[in-house]
């Protein structure tokens, strides 16, 4: 046994590492092909594109009021800005799968399954999260923005900031809506359970309160769209953490494949 130990060359226990190394390389290179296309279709698309995406903002202001943009480069970033975003989302199904076919091999079934199961409910709550923003929580604060000074000042908001305020406030309210699919993955794994989340409810609804006045602008109304529906995915979310104690209980009682 000594013996073949010592006959084991240095190229044969180097080999496996270097054949990973060369996958990840050749996975990153799709990745940034696919994320480089995605990047160069929705550039040339990008003036339609953001016309669509700031449709809430346009729709709420007054009838003498336009977006304008106040430095010579700022229409070609914010559109080259809008493009990267844009080549993110049309590349992630690649870069996901490029990122699932270099990392399954070394996941069991199960794991595999949790993972699967993660990615479809992850990407759900996301898409959840910023269709609210888009059709609801957008809408009504750029209402509640332009309300002000209407008979005084004319408002001409930028492209750039305002493209910026759109993106942000679609990304905080897609990872709100991650929440119950948190506290479901923490009760099946044995971190949280349901009677500890029910009874920490008043400082659940101080932490939303707290967080929608971090994540907002300083008005009531944002912070009331935000509040609000963050409370409601947290009692979504004992709910679900209750489901997945279950679960994991059920799983352990199972016995071994």
């Amino acid at each position: 046994m000594n013996d073949a130990r010592l006959d084991t060359s240095p190229e044969e226990t180097r080999q496996p590492v270097t054949e990973h190394l060369e996958e990840l390389r050749t996975r990153l290179i799709r990745s940034l092909i696919a994320f480089g296309a995605g990047t160069a279709a929705c550039y040339n698309f990008a003036g339609e594109i953001y016309k669509r995406l700031i449709r809430p903002v346009t729709d709420a202001l007054p009838a003498d009021s336009v977006l304008v943009f106040t430095e010579l480069t700022e229409a070609f970033l914010t559109y080259f800005k809008l493009a990267l975003w844009g080549g993110l989302v049309l590349s992630s199904p690649v870069i996901f799968y490029q990122a699932w076919r270099f990392v399954s091999p070394g996941l069991y079934r199960k794991e595999q399954r949790l993972v699967a199961f993660f990615a479809f409910w992850s990407t759900l709550g996301l898409a959840a999260g910023m269709c609210f923003a888009y059709f609801v929580a957008i809408p009504a604060f750029m209402n509640f923005f332009f309300s002000f000074g209407r008979e005084v000042v004319v408002p001409l908001p930028s492209m750039k900031e305002s493209l910026s305020l759109v993106l942000r406030l679609l990304l905080i309210f897609g990872v709100m809506f991650e929440l119950p699919l948190v506290l479901y993955l923490a009760g099946r794994g044995g971190i949280l359970s349901a009677p500890f989340l029910r009874r920490w409810r008043k400082g659940a609804v101080l932490g939303a309160l707290l967080l929608s006045a971090v994540l907002t602008p300083p008005d009531a109304v944002s912070q009331i769209l935000v509040s609000f529906p963050l409370y409601a995915l947290y009692e979504a979310g004992i709910l679900l953490c209750a489901l997945g104690e279950r679960r994991g209980n059920a799983a352990k009682r199972l016995p071994p494949s």
